[in-house]
């Protein structure tokens, strides 16, 4: 193999950067040329690739978001929009890829891989909920804007004595809502994985008031409903005056941890020697706090595990 892609696709995630120059460097080094695909599938289709050397990739690892740009791209769910993304590759003389995002990007890298080019994925999603790995790159970053967010947040809570319900990320897995409500204290958390009874929600308000609490905080994420949903029924059961904060897309931004520098650099380094090695139709992922490489159909034929015992833990914790 002399020649191999990078691209990223889907949502962006703090780290992306980082694996991308761990993937152009990595190659190099064994002496690989490397080519960087801007703007996901989309890219790929419409021939956007470039060759990228190491000054090509210096002072992004501390970077945001995606130098490659990123794009879902529905025609490369089509047998049609894939053959274009083949005919690409042939042109740029790609006999290989490494394909970063979550497992939206993972099923194109695996229609590649299946009409003989080995695409190798890389995990990088927020959600943290791709099987197969028990952390994805910038889950870590966006853990910290949210807990950074709880703790602002709980200062003006404190102040007026309110209830705050903060909306986060997460239409099917509850990991940042869980993992950010535990670490920032809160008193409830709500994930899609468990089913939610506003009436225990309200009597834990009230055991806290009966004890002196002046103030609480509700982690909702946005898969179970929406904060301004979640603050009407509290509203119509007790008539306590919530106030309401949505993250939003401040949770994919921002300068990413040195976990997820170091998660990245890890994968993306590990995608080329898997790639070298021949393979395709791999992901790349952290088992045990070790890298490790595995079927890619796992992430389609699995489902993601939150750890629920963090559920009780948390529900423990907050009495």
């Amino acid at each position: 193999m002399k020649k191999i892609g990078v691209l990223t696709s889907g949502g962006d995630a703090p780290g992306m950067n980082a694996a991308v120059r761990a993937v152009v460097r990595k190659g190099i080094f064994h002496g690989l040329e490397v080519a960087g695909i801007f703007n996901g599938y989309q890219g790929l289709i419409d021939g956007r690739i470039e060759s990228l050397d190491l000054g090509d990739v210096g002072d992004i690892i501390q970077r945001g978001g995606t130098k490659l740009h990123s794009a879902r791209c529905p025609e490369f769910i089509t047998p049609e929009g894939q053959q274009k993304g083949i005919e690409q590759m042939k042109k740029h003389g790609l006999e290989g890829l490494v394909v970063i995002g979550g497992d939206g990007s993972y099923r194109g890298a695996m229609a590649l891989s299946k009409h003989g080019f080995p695409c190798v994925g890389v995990p990088g999603t927020i959600d943290n909920d791709i099987p197969g790995t028990d952390f994805t790159i910038g889950f870590d970053t966006a853990l910290n804007t949210i807990i950074e967010a709880i703790d602002k947040i709980r200062d003006t809570a404190t102040s007026h004595e309110r209830t705050f319900i903060i909306e986060v990320m997460g239409r099917d897995a509850g990991d940042l809502a869980l993992w950010a409500g535990l670490a920032g204290g809160a008193e409830t958390i709500l994930i899609p994985e468990e089913k939610y009874n506003i009436k225990d929600m309200l009597v834990r308000l009230d055991k806290g008031k009966a004890r002196g609490k002046k103030h609480s905080i509700i982690i909702v994420a946005e898969g179970v409903m929406s904060g301004g949903e979640l603050a009407k029924l509290i509203g119509a059961e007790t008539g306590i005056d919530t106030r309401v904060s949505v993250l939003g897309h401040i949770q994919r931004g921002g300068t990413p941890t040195g976990r997820d520098r170091v998660l990245a650099s890890l994968f993306g380094a590990r995608a080329v020697e898997v790639l070298k090695e021949g393979a395709g139709g791999r992901a790349i992922g952290m088992k045990n706090n070790q890298v490790v490489d595995y079927d890619m159909t796992e992430a389609f034929n699995s489902s993601h595990k939150t750890d629920l015992s963090l559920f009780t833990l948390s529900k423990e914790l907050s009495i």
